[in-house]
């Protein structure tokens, strides 16, 4: 499907599925070479990052554990600006290597209250895992060392990112048309 229509809008497709696998495969290889010995906990975060996160870790030979949280920051296609914690951090943090497994990081500011929130938490250290990066959006300083692409800003969905809770069992990732 080269376009889909979703409630009152339309999309095409902007990156196919070969490359987001191809992507997500690389950077699974970055992790496995940095994180080795280190057995990390993968947080990620839902419900976007469900689909990257399942397909990372089928990538990765490292030992490592998974966990997630569910933020909310997103109504329809804009961010409120507002981040609240819907579910927490069971995990016993400290002394632990933790990487955040995030679907898209625009503004960053729900990625800089995750990353405050676990530092109450005494890690070792704290990475940050993305899919997806718009670097002109970005609001705050953040160091993202596991980014598979950057992409202008423009709402997307598909790969389990969605609109509206719709789109996110698209294989490829589709882009709004105006």
């Amino acid at each position: 499907m080269s376009k889909v229509t979703i409630k009152d809008k339309t999309f095409k497709v902007s990156i196919p599925e070969k490359v987001i696998l191809e992507r997500v495969k690389a950077v699974a290889d970055r992790i496995n070479r940095d994180m080795d010995g280190k057995n990390p906990l993968l947080l990620a975060v839902l419900n976007g990052s469900f689909v990257f996160a399942a397909d990372l870790m089928r990538q990765l030979t490292i030992p490592c554990e998974i966990s997630f949280v569910k933020l909310a920051s997103y109504e329809g296609v804009t961010s409120t600006g507002k981040v609240k914690e819907v579910i927490g951090i069971n995990e016993d943090l400290t002394g632990r290597t933790v990487i955040i497994v995030e679907d898209i990081v625009d503004t960053g500011l729900t990625m800089k209250q995750m990353i405050e929130s676990i530092g109450t938490r005494n890690p070792a250290s704290v990475h940050i895992c993305t899919l997806l990066v718009k670097p002109e959006k970005l609001q705050v300083d953040l160091n993202i060392e596991y980014a598979a692409m950057e992409i202008p800003n423009e709402f997307i969905v598909g790969y389990g990112l969605d609109y509206d809770q719709q789109g996110r069992n698209l294989k490829d990732i589709y882009t709004v048309v105006e």
